[in-house]
């Protein structure tokens, strides 16, 4: 049996579907899972057990047997914590079935046949009675269901089912409960993520502004959470307008409603500003006195406390539909919308208060378009001035007044940049309007008819595509320059005229643990579970690197960045491989997770844009990064640790190799 997998093809910048072995999905779930950062997170598991103990404890007083629901088992942690607190039998739910195998495994392995039972199926079609699932129903709950929103992987759905027909009235439940907490804030840069900002051009006949057209303004955009680390947001980026309020609560305990319903808060300013943002979070109560709390809240709300560092729960940034401009010591009202899956807001002025809030729930659509086209990094990306001021400076010394331009690149601004500045005949490869023409055809099915038999004489690309995943998957551009060549005339300028490929060995602060074995957990030894992702990675991920956002996950370097290929885009594709090995001197004294690769575009001779490293800040090599794009991370199998200066390997070698044929790049250390 086959199974199809989207893949992104950077010689054609298409998703496509490549048939794969059926056990290639299988392995891709297990090796991107985050199963070890969970595994990892020593404040989320000894809150669990903690909660489980209490629980069973208090079943246990009032003389009844403790049997417990486990939905969701992953590794059958949280059922083997049950067992091993006196609960007299556990049930533990498991959909997905390489996992179930793992778990029946890791129960084994600890010795908790007898009182656990791996049932690998949906909750909802788990049966209980003499000849069912389970014999009788549950009198504990216990579920880890949530994702950074709290209800988008199905939790509510899944305890309402399992209210009905799975657990006693009056259960307990871990957790408890959980409670939704919002802050307004206004941030320049996280608006930056979801609005259009006007764009300054300095042309010959003076300046000119580039607006977005008013439904791009208006356009409430799409209800999808931006869930980031905001502990690595620093508060010189946002203005604090409200305090920290309870939005919403959810009793996991009593019957559960995933029927679309909406909260609403009043909340007083506590600054004047605009009101754009919605920072949330949520916390989870193990037990019914909320002595037993497991808390998502970022570094200024809870200064005093060490943070836990999770992958796997984060922060949500929901985006008001526009701004609003509110005093200090205002009164605002703030109703949070919500279906069974996701959450939206809307905030009014206290004087709109008598709109009582609709509470026939619609999710906001996009309507300009842009919010499907571009991600949250891409607004960005295009919001900043500093890179956009980096193409103006380019294109107005390659411009020419009867230049006759063809872009390349999804959803550009270059081709509005060129024509304020001054390029007479501007044709787009993708989508634009007006004084712009729009040719809706792939490079390769350009015609002599497209270009109205013009030859052309500026060739430009950011480079960027919605289908790349990892850094070099723009080199689409030198595939579609290679396709137009016959288009081209003899002296033609092609911006970016390059691209190169920059390398450098680093330690994480955190990241390191989402690949990291964990070999006992709580006491539990889930060598099993490690096994397993190790050889997921191996079957195919470990050869690969990953994309991670690394303004996100604190890293130092370990070495200096060192240029490894170069990308000649006045040029062909080439035929044969480009291949570089080397070495890069470890000069720091650290763990060495991995390597960080990333591009650099050369616009012209003297003008670059890099999609990495920005700086390394101080003498400890922390790093800053380019926070549009994603960088590619390429773990290491083993982690040489040098914690003295006489303990540093000298190097560690590489091998990189790009396939033209495919696009890819493959690589290959050794430490």
């Amino acid at each position: 049996m086959k199974t199809f997998c989207g893949r992104a093809n950077p010689t054609t910048g298409a998703m496509e579907w490549l048939e794969e072995d059926e056990s290639y999905d299988y392995h891709q779930e297990i090796a991107r899972s985050r199963y070890a950062d969970m595994l990892h997170d020593k404040d989320r598991n000894v809150k669990y057990y903690q909660g489980i103990r209490a629980a069973v404890s208090r079943v246990k007083e009032r003389g009844e047997k403790a049997i417990v629901l486990d939905i969701g088992t992953g590794t059958g942690l949280l059922s083997m914590m049950a067992a091993s607190a006196g609960a007299d039998f556990c049930y533990a739910v498991e959909v997905f079935k390489p996992m179930a195998n793992a778990a029946v495994k890791i129960v084994e392995k600890n010795g908790f046949s007898d009182k656990i039972k791996v049932i690998n199926k949906h909750s909802t079609e788990v049966t209980v009675g003499p000849d069912g699932d389970m014999q009788c129903r549950a009198n504990i709950l216990v579920t880890e269901l949530f994702d950074t929103e709290l209800i988008g992987e199905g939790a509510l759905p899944t305890y309402e089912h399992a209210h009905k027909h799975l657990v006693q009235e009056g259960c307990e439940a871990v957790p408890h409960r959980a409670t939704v907490y919002v802050q307004l804030v206004e941030s320049k840069r996280m608006w930056s993520w979801n609005k259009l900002f006007p764009v300054s051009v300095e042309a010959e006949d003076g300046e000119k502004i580039i607006v977005s057209p008013s439904e791009m303004k208006n356009c409430p955009g799409v209800p999808s959470v931006c869930d980031i680390q905001l502990n690595q947001m620093p508060s010189s980026d946002f203005t604090i307008l409200s305090d920290v309020v309870t939005m919403f609560s959810v009793d996991f305990s009593k019957p559960v409603r995933s029927a679309s319903t909406c909260y609403r808060v009043q909340l007083e300013t506590v600054k004047p500003g605009k009101a754009q943002i919605v920072l949330s979070w949520w916390d989870i109560d193990m037990d019914p006195s909320g002595k037993i709390n497991c808390t998502m809240a970022p570094y200024w709300v809870k200064p005093t406390s060490a943070l836990q560092w999770r992958d796997h729960w984060m922060q949500c940034v929901y985006f008001l539909p526009n701004e609003e401009p509110v005093f200090q010591g205002e009164n605002v009202y703030l109703t949070a919308y919500r279906d069974e899956y996701s959450v939206w807001y809307k905030l009014q002025k206290a004087r709109e208060e008598e709109n009582k809030a609709d509470v026939h729930v619609e999710s906001p659509v996009c309507r300009c378009q842009a919010h499907l086209l571009w991600n949250r990094s891409r607004f960005g990306e295009l919001n900043d001035q500093n890179r956009t001021c980096q193409y103006i400076k380019s294109l107005m010394k390659v411009l020419k007044t009867d230049s006759a331009c063809l872009c390349i690149s999804d959803g550009s601004l270059l081709p509005v940049l060129a024509h304020y500045i001054g390029a007479k005949q501007f044709l787009k490869a993708n989508h634009l309007e007006d004084k712009i023409k729009i040719l809706e055809a792939r490079p390769e099915s350009l015609t002599s008819s497209h270009l109205e038999d013009k030859k052309i004489s500026v060739l430009l690309g950011e480079p960027f595509f919605t289908t790349s995943l990892l850094p070099w998957h723009n080199l689409y551009f030198w595939y579609a320059r290679t396709a137009v060549t016959m288009h081209l005339a003899s002296d033609v300028t092609v911006l970016p005229q390059s691209a190169s490929l920059h390398m450098m060995i680093v330690e994480f602060q955190d990241l390191w643990r989402i690949r990291s074995p964990c070999g006992t957990c709580e006491g539990f030894d889930v060598r099993t579970m490690d096994d397993m992702i190790k050889n997921s990675l191996n079957f195919r991920e470990s050869k690969e690197a990953e994309p991670h956002p690394l303004w996100e996950y604190p890293c130092k370097s370990l070495s200096d960045p060192q240029e490894v290929l170069t990308f000649d885009f006045r040029r062909t594709v080439p035929q044969h491989c480009l291949s570089a090995e080397g070495s890069l001197n470890l000069l720091r004294k650290g763990k060495s997770h991995g390597a960080v690769l990333w591009m650099e575009y050369h616009l012209t001779a003297d003008t670059s844009v890099n999609t990495g490293l920005t700086q390394i800040s101080n003498d400890k090599g922390n790093c800053e990064w380019n926070p549009h794009c994603k960088q590619a991370v390429y773990f290491f199998s083993s982690v040489i640790d040098a914690e003295t200066q006489a303990d540093l390997p000298s190097a560690v070698t590489y091998a990189i190799n790009f396939n033209p044929k495919t696009g890819e790049i493959t690589m290959d250390f050794k430490l």
